[in-house]
């Protein structure tokens, strides 16, 4: 009885600021559930968020890991795209997409190993290096694809990885099962696993890090890099929904996952995050996004309350406490 006292209560204080920032969200959602509430008894609201999630699992969790080394990335909306023109090109010219989809994934990790080489070994500011490379990548893919689409239906909807990666089991969509597979995976490596481990100590204090014979820059790369792996995992997986690779995809994402990392309890200011919460921050931005078009409002208003979610998550962190782990 006391050890289940015990863990309850070590849960609730790791996730506080989850708790706590997920309080003003939920009202925001209340409001909309009054102001609509037939709009949420229909199936398609329910399943378009069941598409947004595991995406916005790829590329958020990996970025609780960044933020929590003291870190940010930017970048990663167009190293998305860039896993899945990579994956689109090579399906294309005639190879096996299973080999297409390791490429790309392969492709993000590089990407986001070098970005945080540059970041990393260059002194240079996290937000505003990532922020270039945003731009250059984007550039780079819009200029090279010609800013057109590249579709792959009939490559990819009899193939056997199509079924596997984005088929349904029992009706269940299979990318929600590997999105739940990965948050058990990095709840581990967060929480358990020396890197983990190491991830919090730099961010918490890089200096004593040093002092432990933790390799700050190696730490802070493997975090970018598993950025890019994941934004790699997310560019593919929405590639095989929609048979089809958009230049421009990826970018409508950079807003809502960094406001999921914060509205899941993740602070700015490192050595603290958690993978849990992260996912109660998918949930809520994901239902957030579809919520205000379903009430009836213009699409064009989501911004607004994604900068507002963010805001109020960074209040809710403060009020919570600094640095208190």
């Amino acid at each position: 009885m006391d050890n289940n006292q015990s863990y309850l209560r070590n849960f609730f204080h790791k996730n506080g600021r989850a708790f706590g920032s997920m309080g003003y969200f939920l009202l925001l959602m209340l409001i909309f559930l009054i102001g609509a509430p037939e709009a949420w008894l229909r199936p398609n609201l329910h399943q378009s968020v069941f598409v947004m999630i595991p995406t916005l699992i790829f590329l958020v969790i990996p970025l609780v890991f960044l933020v929590a080394s003291g870190e940010i990335d930017l970048s990663f909306a167009s190293t998305y795209a860039l896993a899945a023109y990579i994956f689109a090109l090579l399906v294309k010219s005639g190879i096996d997409p299973a080999l297409a989809i390791l490429a790309g994934i392969l492709s993000g990790a590089i990407v986001g190993a070098i970005v945080g080489a540059i970041i990393v070994y260059g002194r240079l500011s996290s937000l505003v290096a990532s922020l270039g490379v945003l731009f250059l990548l984007r550039g780079l893919i819009l200029v090279s694809s010609k800013s057109r689409s590249i579709t792959m239906m009939d490559e990819l909807e009899s193939h056997w990885v199509y079924d596997v990666l984005v088929g349904k089991v029992y009706g269940l969509p299979m990318q929600v099962l590997w999105a739940v597979a990965f948050v058990i995976f990095c709840y581990y490596l967060f929480n358990k696993h020396v890197f983990g481990i190491h991830i919090h100590h730099v961010g918490d204090n890089y200096v004593s890090a040093e002092q432990m014979g933790i390799n700050v820059k190696a730490v802070k790369i493997k975090a970018f890099m598993f950025v890019g792996l994941g934004a790699g995992i997310a560019g593919i997986f929405t590639t095989l929904i929609t048979y089809t690779f958009f230049p421009t995809q990826g970018f409508g994402y950079l807003l809502l996952a960094l406001a999921a990392v914060f509205v899941g309890g993740t602070p700015y200011w490192g050595g603290l995050g958690t993978i849990i919460g992260a996912v109660f921050g998918v949930g809520v931005i994901a239902y957030m996004e579809i919520g205000v078009v379903a009430v009836g409002m213009s699409g064009t208003w989501r911004q607004f309350f994604n900068g507002l979610i963010i805001l109020l998550a960074l209040f809710g962190h403060r009020l919570h406490g600094d640095r208190v782990r």
